[in-house]
């Protein structure tokens, strides 16, 4: 029996892999596994499109997917939060303005 690096509990002296802890014992063990295909829909295209489609409401989808940190997930939905602020304040500007100049044509009619 040997302690594993990284938790300290006993492992067998064969194992590649902590049980406790999950992680592997040696970096060559490591690299030669082969990582997990993420799904299609935690593509980075695909978040993007999301994103430009429905705006914050595909904010689960950065939260959801497994590969991005958590720093990242936090600065992601402050940038998507504050566009969307700032499109929505935008649209309010345009709908004002569009009143105005349906209110100058009908009295000029």
């Amino acid at each position: 029996m040997k302690k594993c690096p990284f938790c300290a509990e006993d492992i067998q002296n064969e194992a590649i892999k902590c049980k406790h802890c999950g992680e592997f014992m040696n970096a060559s063990a490591r690299s030669n596994m082969p990582r997990k295909k993420i799904k299609w829909y935690f593509s980075g295209f695909f978040i993007f499109v999301a994103v430009g489609c429905v705006g914050p409401l595909a904010l689960p989808l950065i939260w959801w997917r497994p590969r991005t940190s958590r720093t990242w997930k936090i600065v992601f939905t402050i940038i998507i939060l504050i566009i969307s602020w700032f499109m929505f304040k935008v649209t309010l500007k345009s709908i004002e303005a569009f009143d105005e100049l349906s209110k100058l044509l009908q009295d000029l009619q």
